[in-house]
């Protein structure tokens, strides 16, 4: 990736953040991969561009919901124009917000974590649900199931609802809980009709210096969501992904432990991957 001639800020497990001033920062999507919360050695060429351009369609799309972190500005006002220029797909300017501690994430169907959740307790992260229901089926209503925020290199973990009251307040949890829902509802049916069932996704939101919650970060994208295409979506087993559970697949069935470091994921998953990806970006956007 290009350098840049801003100060480093913070290094994520994909995105890295650039001073601009108290206000402003640059924020840059890598062709970093994380699965497992590990950083794989392998980059997927491309995916920092294509994700950046899936957000930022997410985020002009839904602003009437709620207010996002873009500031109004471009990389060419902030970086000289070579930079901006090497950094135009995959950079934004972003406002400066306090992130608000928890992840939060909607699920409209029964995947991942959440149904191994409930083969073993008939819920998820405590959310009772109807019995007998099967993998990759529809939940009754969209579910709010919070996770803890992990430091690069720990684990996020699921949480309750009383416990992210606990962490960021009660009046903070309902409005994130009803903005992640309604942010969800509304991306889920549009992605529908382009052919693409959004299974699950996580949201991050931050607090503006007047307290008002504001969605930033990366919004419904193959790497924040599950997607699946809708022409493949059977009842009752996983249908193949658009996104990185690619290679999440491939590691699960390479039989490595998910402790650092990761093993060499092979050239043709990575070039799979970012077709998919590639996929998701024309079906959404075109």
């Amino acid at each position: 990736m290009s350098a840049i001639s801003l100060k480093k800020i913070y290094s994520g497990k994909v995105r890295d953040l650039y001073e601009i001033d108290d206000k402003r920062m640059l924020m840059v999507a890598s062709d970093r991969l994380s699965a497992f919360d590990v950083i794989l050695d392998d980059p997927i060429p491309g995916k920092g561009e294509i994700l950046t351009q899936i957000s930022n369609f997410w985020f002009q799309k839904l602003a009437h919901i709620m207010p996002n972190h873009f500031i109004g500005n471009t990389v060419y006002d902030v970086l000289p124009k070579a930079e901006a220029h090497a950094l135009e797909k995959r950079a934004v300017v972003a406002k400066k917000l306090t992130p608000v501690k928890v992840e939060a994430i909607v699920r409209g169907y029964l995947a991942g974590s959440g149904w191994k959740d409930y083969q073993k307790t008939g819920a998820v992260c405590g959310i009772k649900l109807p019995e007998d229901m099967k993998e990759a089926q529809q939940l009754p209503d969209v579910i709010f199931t919070p996770s803890t925020k992990a430091e690069v290199g720990g684990h996020d973990e699921n949480i309750s609802f009383e416990a992210c009251e606990q962490i960021i307040g009660k009046a903070l949890a309902a409005e994130v809980r009803a903005k992640s829902i309604q942010l969800y509802t509304e991306a889920a049916e549009y992605a529908k009709s382009r052919g693409i069932i959004i299974c699950d996704t996580k949201f991050e939101f931050g607090l503006d210096e007047n307290g008002t919650l504001t969605l930033m970060d990366e919004v419904l994208t193959p790497d924040s969501s599950r997607f699946w295409p809708a022409d493949q979506y059977r009842i009752g087993s996983n249908p193949p992904s658009f996104d990185k559970q690619f290679v999440r697949d491939w590691l699960e069935q390479s039989g490595w432990d998910k402790q650092p470091p990761a093993p060499k994921v092979p050239q043709d998953v990575i070039e799979k991957t970012v077709k998919k990806y590639c996929e998701a970006l024309e079906l959404l956007t075109k």
